[in-house]
């Protein structure tokens, strides 16, 4: 492995775990920090820091010069950019590299290629992969959509052409309503990612949300089995597990195949997931896109597979050959993530950083906590408020939720409000325990009132 000093351009849980995998590997960890993350746990755990720039992202995690400026003064061989701010940015990929280092994700090509809504959903047909019916490429005039729209059918989702988080998706059920929608979709996507092109997709009914984990070394490609991830808010995900019951063995294997032809066709590097929405009336499952990086939700397939797959991908960026075939990779029980916000549940999710003043994580078999929590720590309100993710592992799907119920009993982060709550809910939830959801599931169960009758403060 080329390897030896490792720049990790991120903050929060996910420096930590990355720190961790680079001590693993006898790497030097140098992590970068904003003014405001100076006493950050990552800081603290790392061989090394550098201070980046001042509070705000964009003068500091975002700053790409001074990223790369800041990883070259530090003698640095590889920057690894986690998840979320510069991770998924082709243009910092191709300043790593063009600065001579190694960037810890797959190639500015593959990022641009795979990045573009668009760009994916040819690729996928291309691989033989299933898509969801839909326009054959970006759309920026209002009329030419709506003619697309007539032609696949209603009710059609109309999606921004390049970026995520669920910005510019609006679902329209007639022509008047699409018109209507169309033009708001499109300023959305020009706000939020600078490309106001749309593309369309018929809208899946009640669909459920599985993504599968591959990995690949730009030669080979493997898959890691799947993650269900349909319990979400405002299209954020909430709770995540491995594997989806929902699926069959044929459908599992039919879906986790075309992950890994699609990873072979694009030569992919690195860690990345490949997004899916299935459709339980019909057993079908479409590709929707893919993240080319590390996911928030990887713990549950390390806990299944027991596979440290950010080592992995620092192996492989680093220049090594994938250290496992397929069939080495199995599966053993069930795992469940929930996300831990700094949020107040009972308040509209209304951020809530502050002091920690006591942090009581829980112990045990099966039981991991990924977070940069410790007592006496100030959370900065500059960034995204997840603060942690509780992960269990059981026998099967019962048994995890028993272990993450008990688990959620002896955690306590004293100073804060946390969704802590609302995992406590959904883990006795009957609908949860018969996995009978779906996407849009989440949110009329809160709006009906059921966290609030769960909690007492009905």
């Amino acid at each position: 492995m080329n390897i030896d000093r490792l720049f990790i351009a991120n903050r929060g849980e996910i420096a930590v775990r990355i720190v961790k995998a680079a001590k693993a590997l006898g790497v030097t960890s140098i992590q970068a920090y904003s003014e405001a993350d100076a006493d950050m746990l990552a800081v603290r755990e790392a061989d090394e820091a550098v201070c980046v720039g001042p509070a705000a992202a964009r003068e500091s995690y975002l700053d790409i010069d001074g990223i790369v400026a800041a990883a070259k003064a530090a003698k640095a061989d590889a920057v690894h950019p986690g998840y979320g701010f510069l991770a998924e940015s082709a243009s910092f990929a191709r300043a790593v590299t063009e600065a001579g280092m190694i960037f810890v994700g797959p190639s500015a090509g593959t990022i641009e290629r795979m990045g573009d809504k668009v760009a994916a959903r040819e690729a996928a047909i291309a691989a033989g992969v299933p898509v969801v019916p839909g326009s054959k490429g970006r759309i920026d005039s209002i009329d030419a959509a709506a003619e697309v729209a007539n032609e696949i059918g209603y009710p059609v989702m109309i999606k921004a052409a390049a970026g995520g988080g669920g910005k510019g998706i609006r679902i329209a059920d007639t022509e008047a309503e699409f018109r209507k929608l169309a033009p708001q979709a499109r300023a959305e996507a020009e706000a939020a990612f600078g490309d106001g092109g749309l593309y369309l997709e018929r809208a899946v009914q009640k669909p459920r949300h599985i993504e599968v984990q591959i990995m690949g070394d730009g030669t080979r490609a493997v898959h890691f089995f799947e993650r269900e991830c349909s319990l979400q808010r405002r299209r954020q995900k909430v709770w995540e597990e491995a594997g989806a019951t929902c699926l069959d063995d044929a459908t599992r294997d039919k879906l986790c195949d075309s992950a890994v032809a699609l990873a072979r066709a694009v030569d992919y590097c690195g860690a990345g997931t490949l997004e899916y929405l299935y459709d339980s009336a019909r057993n079908e499952f479409y590709f929707i896109e893919m993240n080319t990086r590390i996911q928030v939700e990887h713990p549950v397939t390390e806990m299944i597979t027991g596979f440290d797959l950010v080592q992995e991908m620092i192996r492989v960026c680093g220049g090594d050959a994938l250290s496992v075939t397929q069939d080495q990779i199995t599966r053993s029980g069930h795992a469940i993530e929930v996300r831990l916000n700094a949020e107040d549940p009972m308040m509209q999710f209304m951020p809530f950083p502050g002091q920690v003043t006591s942090l009581k994580i829980p112990q045990g078999d099966g039981i991991r906590f990924d977070h940069f929590l410790y007592e006496g720590y100030q959370i900065p309100p500059f960034y995204d408020s997840l603060i942690g993710k509780l992960i269990v592992h059981g026998a099967d799907r019962a048994d995890a939720i028993a272990r993450l119920s008990a688990a959620l009993d002896d955690l306590e982060i004293g100073g804060l409000k946390t969704t802590a709550a609302l995992h406590k809910a959904l883990a006795g939830d009957p609908t949860v325990a018969s996995g009978d959801f779906h996407t849009q599931w989440l949110e009329p169960w809160l709006d009906a009132g059921h966290l609030s009758k769960a909690t007492g403060d009905a």
